[in-house]
């Protein structure tokens, strides 16, 4: 179904928090305000919110206007531009450091080269790290390139790689272990996991939260529970670690998973213990009730989190909405949108973007677009993918006037977000409905809009082909126009063509 990679953002699961050790460190959950609250450099950085626009201007003017910075300064800036996943941003600031008067130590070059490879993939990253001094090339150094390796899933490069440092006698870290556990996690070997944390204690290296966080994953990925339980016990017994609420609430999503709800609540309750005013552990903890089916605790925690936090940010709504919405309780969630739209100071569109895709779900697509319609009305301007949910909801209703209609709207907003892309699965529904019962001139205007925001391609011509054949239309200025567009005649193509002859 076109529906089924869009409204499934809805059922998402605690993520898996072994996916990389270096960014599990930093949330992504936070999103930078664009107006600049305080006339300082990080602010006028961040104020710079596309990634296509350049902030060297904004480091070239602050120099310009005779003020000073220092490295402390720009390191903070480079970890929240990283933090924010803001890579290329926060290359640029590395790279006018490095080649600025300011002390770049190997610690900056380590952070450069995980940003090269980020940004411009690993053979800059390789190339970045044979530049280096062999001064430069120390344990933070192999250690960046090894985050890298493990990043592009190189089993036989990372295992090669810690052999050489270990040859170097370079000290390992927890962070080298970390790394390799991701590596077969990420590579579909979890199996293999808890030998690398055998090894790193074998070795004399204390395994840290994450090393025991990325075990337990291992072994509930493979419905292990009672090593899964066994670790966790281990974990809870070393004075050197302070227990978390992230490490419960990913014990308590695999007994969800498994249907063991009782040892879930016993989980939860604590992972419920930890989270003290951290507005992100409520969120999980929100989520997974709702896995549960249980809003009265949901609502319990949704009230603690208001009480306990400093304020409710717009990811917060959307994990509450989510959760609503997942239970089916839509009337709830109106309410709910209604009291965020009374305190947002910015309309972000993902927050009522939750209810339209609920509406969508259970078959209410014309509630979802009255839902649009009357936010349009008090002049917010949507975006795209507002429209593109509508069109969703209509075509798993098989409503394709309805689809194409609010697709189009879709397209016309390309402006309002111009990394918006389109699910290829929704164009391909609209083309092939056109081809088989579309007039020609709605034909021709869909491709003709669709080509703003998509590379002309064969499926456009298959449709446009179809409709002209169908309508009794001359179809060789179109294969002039397909030729000029190098895309040649396919078995389909030709189908579509024998078609016409059999017709004539």
């Amino acid at each position: 179904m076109a529906s089924t990679t869009l409204f499934g953002i809805l059922n998402k699961k605690t993520k898996a928090l072994a996916a990389n050790v270096i960014m599990a460190r930093t949330r992504t959950y936070c999103f930078l305000q664009n107006p600049v609250r305080r006339n300082c450099l990080h602010s006028r950085i961040n104020a710079i919110g596309r990634p296509s626009c350049s902030v060297a201007p904004v480091l070239q003017q602050w120099v310009k206007e005779g003020k000073t910075v220092n490295e402390f300064q720009l390191q903070r800036i480079i970890r929240d531009l990283r933090a924010h996943r803001r890579f290329g941003h926060a290359l640029e600031v590395s790279k006018w450091m490095s080649s600025s008067d300011l002390k770049f130590s190997s610690s900056d070059c380590a952070l450069q080269l995980d940003l090269m490879g980020r940004v411009h993939g690993l053979r800059s990253a390789e190339n970045y790290f044979s530049s280096l001094s062999d001064q430069d090339k120390n344990v933070k150094t192999y250690g960046a390139l090894l985050n890298c390796f493990v990043r592009e899933g190189l089993i036989d490069e990372s295992l090669s790689l810690v052999k050489k440092m270990r040859e170097m006698g370079l000290p390992t870290s927890a962070l080298n272990y970390n790394d390799l556990m991701c590596l077969y996690t990420n590579v579909g070997q979890p199996e293999k996991v808890p030998g690398v944390l055998l090894e790193m204690k074998t070795n004399g290296v204390s395994p840290d939260r994450f090393s025991y966080r990325i075990c337990i994953n291992s072994y509930g990925a493979r419905a292990d529970y009672n090593s899964m339980e066994k670790v966790l016990q281990e974990m809870e017994s070393q004075q050197h670690i302070k227990m978390d609420w992230t490490t419960y609430s990913v014990v308590a999503n695999y007994y969800i998973k498994a249907g063991f709800n009782e040892k879930a609540l016993l989980y939860l309750k604590e992972c419920e213990k930890k989270v003290g005013k951290i507005a992100l552990g409520y969120d999980h903890l929100i989520s997974l009730y709702a896995s549960l089916g249980n809003k009265d605790e949901m609502k319990r925690l949704w009230d603690l989190q208001k009480a306990k936090c400093r304020k409710q940010t717009n990811i917060n709504y959307i994990t509450m909405l989510g959760s609503l919405v997942k239970l089916g309780e839509l009337e709830e969630a109106e309410k709910l949108l209604e009291e965020w739209e009374l305190s947002c100071k910015t309309y972000d569109f993902r927050v009522p973007n939750v209810l339209l895709i609920g509406y969508c779900q259970k078959g209410f697509v014309e509630n979802a677009e009255a839902k649009l319609q009357d936010i349009i009305k008090r002049r917010k301007t949507a975006i795209p993918n507002c429209w593109s949910i509508i069109a969703i909801g209509y075509l798993n209703k098989n409503n394709m006037e309805k689809a194409l209609e609010s697709f189009k709207e879709a397209l016309a907003l390309q402006a309002e977000n111009r990394e918006w892309r389109p699910k290829a699965s929704l164009i391909s529904s609209i083309l092939s409905w056109l081809g088989e019962n579309g007039e020609v001139a709605d034909a021709e205007a869909f491709v003709k809009l669709l080509r703003t925001k998509v590379p002309t391609n064969r499926e456009m011509y298959q449709a446009l082909l179809k409709a002209y054949i169908r309508n009794g239309k001359e179809v060789e200025g179109l294969l002039k126009c397909m030729k000029d567009d190098k895309i040649d005649e396919d078995e389909e193509m030709m189908k579509i063509l024998n078609l016409k002859e059999q017709n004539s």
